[in-house]
């Protein structure tokens, strides 16, 4: 642990926002502090304990250029990231559906999807051997002319502001598994909107190259903590009953790669969903990113990039600040709560439209929705905006 006598920014938080952050800033020479687990204790400490972590992030090419600029992105095994050439969207109906192509889109990809361990892995090591940044326990953080506050959504820190994050609590769980399929994903994503639960397969090449897939699966709470417990042969009909073996038949991973050796066959992981947001981002000297700021539901795969945006905004509004304004000066912070506030918003409303949408159980409705789907897929001009909002957010 290195020791400074003066701290710029102190970030609290350890997660994947806050490392990134960390990063972006010493790269311009400020001396950055972190509060949370060292990268030494991440691995035998780290929010799995015991369990194998079989999440996965969806990041577009805005988080992609970020972590490559910050030296992450090519320290990625190759075997940790899957881009997804095409993905097709399913309705709860006949005919309802909408594909979007990364060839027709005239992108490279349509989204990279990335093993949540490596990267967190990658990020530690990264930011173990960064000049300027500092591990700092609770009890030996020191002032500092600004405080980020990336904890996640249940920030002690946002609390002790007196910041209010006002929250919609969807009364949903979102699961995730990691699958291996009998077929080929072909670099796939596949999503089934259907009342009253979201499920998405993004394709990976972990454990098994070309037929792994990273299960987010949204459900009411009493039939999510059913299936989280519920026997691996039982959970696999499930999924076969909820996507027709449309991606071949599935089934869960006992081993996945780097998994801990004590790791529990068929792990599922689950958390709660919600809307949220907090009612102030920045205040002197503070400033709110990531889960800490703001919360969407998965089924847009944005929640991680939302973060990262968070971070390439920041890291812009502090590099151009005037030489003689404080890091800590609430005016050049409400810089960059502007350029993130309409963004944000536009997401969180979509994501919470498109749930409410697909989860009202009227039939006209359900009718009407599914067209919608069907006709969307035959406007080329529209599906390409909807794709640029989504590769760019």
């Amino acid at each position: 642990m290195r020791d400074m006598t003066t701290l710029d920014v102190c970030i609290r938080g350890s997660g994947a926002v806050g490392l990134s952050l960390a990063l972006a800033l010493a790269r311009q020479g400020l001396q950055v502090g972190l509060v949370g687990a060292a990268p030494w204790q991440a691995v035998a400490d780290g929010p799995c304990c015991g369990r194998a972590d079989v999440r996965a992030y969806a990041l577009n090419a805005s988080s992609r250029a970020l972590l490559t600029e910050l030296k992450v992105w090519d320290a990625l095994p190759a075997d940790a990231v899957t881009p997804v050439d095409d993905m097709q969207v399913e309705g709860d109906a006949a005919g309802g559906r909408i594909d979007f192509s990364a060839w027709r889109q005239g992108s490279e990809a349509l989204a990279w999807i990335v093993d949540a361990a490596a990267l967190d892995a990658a990020l530690r090591t990264a930011v173990r051997f960064a000049p300027h940044v500092s591990w700092l326990a609770e009890a030996d953080a020191k002032a500092a002319v600004l405080s980020v506050l990336a904890e996640g959504k249940a920030s002690a820190s946002r609390q002790a502001l007196g910041v209010r994050f006002e929250r919609h609590d969807y009364g949903h769980i979102a699961l995730a598994a990691r699958l291996v399929a009998d077929t080929p994903h072909l670099n796939m994503a596949r999503q089934w909107f259907r009342s009253p639960d979201v499920l998405a397969l993004l394709p990976l090449d972990r454990p098994e190259p070309g037929c792994s897939y990273a299960l987010v699966w949204s459900l009411p709470a009493d039939r999510a903590a059913a299936l989280q417990q519920a026997p691996a042969a039982d959970f696999e009909a499930a999924l076969a009953e909820a996507t027709g073996a449309a991606a071949g038949m599935l089934r869960l991973v006992d081993d996945p790669v780097d998994g801990p050796a004590d790791a529990q066959p068929g792990a599922r992981t689950a958390w709660p969903l919600a809307l949220a947001q907090a009612d102030r981002l920045c205040g002197p000297g503070w400033v709110l990113v990531g889960d800490a700021a703001h919360l969407v539901h998965p089924l847009a795969g944005q929640g991680l990039n939302l973060g990262l945006a968070d971070v390439a905004a920041l890291a812009r509004v502090v590099a151009a600040r005037e030489a003689w304004r404080s890091l800590g000066d609430e005016t050049l912070l409400r810089r960059y709560v502007r350029e993130r506030s309409a963004p944000t918003q536009a997401m969180a409303l979509l994501t919470d439209g498109l749930l409410h949408l697909f989860a009202h159980p009227q039939p006209v409705v359900r009718e009407l929705r599914n067209r919608g789907l069907t006709l969307l897929n035959h406007l080329a001009p529209v599906k390409r905006f909807l794709t640029r909002r989504a590769l760019d957010a």
